[in-house]
């Protein structure tokens, strides 16, 4: 099933947050399949990638009272799973304790900065990442899904404009527009949040 229009994923999400039972049951159909394909991507593990769709949708239900009506839930939603995602890599990193053949600690290698190897493979900014999806959300809705699909989901220029009934050139042209518009609010804001001198 794709996804479907903006404005019916906000009607959703309203109906939802009134509490319409019906309206969370047609919203998990269109963006579970999409959202898991996202996870599967982060996790590389199907299982995992399944335990945190739903925890995901656990959080949306949670929150949705804090949900601004007419935003974009795409990218809220896609926001609060990669949060998810980071939680629970965080959650094994801590959980994580070998004991040497001694019953000593392992050293464990770092870098001069302190980093450890665990933390540079899923280097996170919590921070910039937050920035990152706020921006997203402020973008024209063509070039926001086109920025989704090649990027979030991993879609080819060719797959996307196949689900969404254009040409590549014109799939092209709103990713290149996204980005440079997306680009152009994340500088902003740095300059924006910068101390000044």
């Amino acid at each position: 099933m794709s996804i479907g229009t903006a404005m019916e994923l906000e009607t959703l999400m309203a109906r939802y947050g009134d509490g319409d039972g019906a309206a969370f049951r047609e919203l998990y159909a269109l963006v579970a399949p999409r959202l898991l394909g996202f996870l599967r991507k982060l996790t590389r593990e199907q299982a995992l990638a399944d335990d945190l769709l739903q925890l995901t949708f656990l959080k949306v239900h949670r929150a949705r009272a804090s949900y601004i009506r007419g935003a974009a839930p795409l990218p809220w939603i896609y926001a609060i799973a990669q949060r998810t995602f980071i939680d629970e890599v965080r959650r094994r990193q801590r959980a994580t304790v070998r004991l040497a053949v001694d019953d000593e600690l392992p050293e464990i290698a770092a870098d001069l900065d302190g980093s450890c190897e665990a933390q540079r493979a899923h280097p996170v900014d919590a921070a910039k990442l937050a920035a990152a999806y706020a921006a997203l959300a402020q973008l024209r809705p063509a070039w926001r899904d086109a920025i989704t699909l090649l990027k979030l989901e991993g879609r080819s220029v060719a797959q996307a404009a196949a689900l969404r009934g254009t040409s590549v050139a014109a799939m092209r042209v709103r990713a290149h527009r996204g980005y440079t518009a997306l680009r152009e609010l994340l500088v902003f804001n740095e300059r924006s949040l910068a101390p000044a001198l």
